[in-house]
């Protein structure tokens, strides 16, 4: 029987067209590539992604039109001056209304994640609304996804069905594991997210971050990083390792 991750590195290949043996796909990323500020190759649209992950989104799309629920990409692709833009906004607020640099982090990485650690650099991220229900105030909370929420169906069908397609949510409602807060919006297309987080993690996060500038690197030391690593970027649904 075909592992696992054999089998969805083989389904990556064919969505991408390629016709190399596997093997070559377990080749590094760029490392500006994985930390977000390469050039990859994008689609149109106002929330783009690479190309193999938007194919494989509108063929789960369309599923899900069937079911009268239209797929709206609220977030895709997020650059590292994008995302050092949004944390560096967190901070200053957060530092003005008096809270120290390791408090102030703490309370930013409850959703946000660091400039250059952002599963959303690689473009096989979507966070998702169901397009056909209104639209008010801020549509990426919990509970607009649960209950009566307007994206209770869409939470539902997702959970049947995102994975056929290859999507599955890193941030679970696993009360055990570490890390981010649950996101029932967020979903990771895992053929490629899973060989950009083992090319990720070989990468020297401390000397990229120290060299950034990001607000509240002095207290990016070694302990921080490791930390970080394991219940932030680590602590995600078993399926996405």
């Amino acid at each position: 029987m075909m592992l696992r991750k054999e089998f969805l590195t083989t389904l990556f290949l064919t969505l991408a067209g390629h016709s190399v043996h596997a093997n070559l796909f377990f080749e590094l990323y760029p490392n500006d590539l994985l930390f977000g500020k390469g050039n990859p190759d994008l689609s149109n649209g106002e929330a783009p992604l690479i190309k193999p992950v938007q194919k494989a989104f509108d063929q789960m799309a369309e599923a899900a039109k069937k079911e009268n629920i239209t797929l709206k990409i609220v977030s895709g692709y997020r650059s590292f001056e994008r995302q050092k833009q949004i944390w560096n906004r967190k901070y200053s607020r957060n530092q003005k209304a008096g809270l120290d640099s390791i408090d102030n982090i703490k309370k930013i990485i409850t959703f946000s994640t660091l400039p250059g650690t952002s599963r959303h650099h690689w473009g096989t991220e979507v966070d998702l609304i169901d397009g056909s229900q209104k639209e008010e105030g801020d549509v990426l909370l919990s509970q607009k996804f649960q209950g009566e929420g307007p994206y209770a169906r869409l939470a539902l069908w997702m959970q049947e069905n995102a994975s056929q397609f290859g999507f599955y949510l890193p941030y679970t409602n696993n009360k055990k594991r570490k890390g981010f807060s649950f996101e029932p919006w967020h979903y990771s297309y895992a053929p490629v997210s899973i060989q950009m987080l083992k090319a990720y993690l070989k990468l020297d996060l401390i000397s990229f971050l120290k060299a950034s500038e990001v607000l509240g690197k002095e207290v990016f030391d070694i302990d921080f990083i490791s930390t970080y690593i394991e219940e932030n970027i680590k602590g995600i649904n078993p399926v996405l390792l």
